[in-house]
């Protein structure tokens, strides 16, 4: 699933070719994604203009004149920036056509994205209403962290993965930071120091930065706007690397199931 270092790097890429620019059209192939898509939304689309593209937490929010298109990548979507004439293949759900002579396409195999649109406050939607900070942002430092982890029995992991404690800390990143900290995956969060909820402060923050810096991480679907993968995947420690060495000190990366999700981590490095 598209990560938050993947939405930032699929928005720095799309910003150039979007802001400013009219609507033409939205052609949409396939209205039944994760929620279907509105049906009146080529009508509220067409002829309003792009201002601004951002992002929060892992949804993409272009910001129009009239309100805001809210994009959730999903799964296994992807946004391109094509020539409007470019044939459509398998999977490409919708087309966003502009006054460039290009089109946005958003390409989903498993259909687990979505697109919304709201002429009202985009932070009051309900997807967006009750996220939490954004570790990238100054609301989430060590004081936050070590704060929200009081009294908590979950597993560290499973509470940075949580959108009501921080937004768009995902699997890979989760295990990637939690080991450049030192911190056990399964440790229980209550049980976390306040060194220890500083360095994974700022560990969070250094994974985040250097996977948007190379592109995010491809480990199947995800490509840019460009159509690159990220290149990140070269950097993992510990994620996917089961029974390999610790880049570290040697010993046997480990993996498990913790909620669902796979883990991995060095039982060295990390101590419970």
């Amino acid at each position: 699933m598209p990560e938050l270092p993947e939405v930032e790097t699929t928005r720095r890429g799309l910003a150039p070719a979007l802001i400013g620019r009219r609507v033409l059209a939205l052609t949409v192939r396939e209205r039944r994604l994760r929620w279907p898509i509105a049906a009146d939304l080529e009508h509220q689309l067409r002829g309003r203009i792009v201002e601004r593209v951002e992002r929060r937490a892992k949804y993409l929010l272009l910001r129009f004149d009239s309100g805001t298109a809210i994009i959730h990548l999903g799964m296994s979507g992807s946004l391109r920036i094509l020539a409007a004439s470019a044939p459509p293949r398998p999977h490409d759900h919708w087309d966003l056509e502009l006054d460039s002579g290009r089109c946005l396409r958003y390409h989903d195999p498993r259909r687990f994205g979505s697109l919304h649109f709201t002429a009202g406050d985009a932070e009051q939607h309900p997807l967006l209403a009750r996220l939490a900070p954004e570790p990238l942002g100054p609301a989430f430092d060590a004081g936050y962290l070590f704060a929200a982890t009081r009294r908590r029995s979950v597993a560290i992991k499973l509470l940075l993965m949580n959108s009501r404690v921080v937004v768009g800390v995902g699997n890979i990143y989760a295990s990637e930071a939690l080991f450049r900290a030192g911190v056990h995956p399964a440790r229980p969060a209550g049980r976390i120091t306040r060194a220890q909820a500083e360095a994974l402060a700022d560990a969070i923050k250094a994974v985040l930065a250097a996977a948007i810096q190379t592109g995010g991480t491809t480990l199947r679907d995800y490509v840019d706007p460009a159509g690159a993968p990220g290149y990140f995947r070269q950097e993992l420690c510990v994620y996917e690397r089961a029974g390999e060495p610790c880049r570290r000190c040697g010993a046997r990366i480990k993996h498990a199931q913790q909620g669902q999700r796979s883990t991995y981590w060095c039982p060295a490095c990390q101590r419970r």
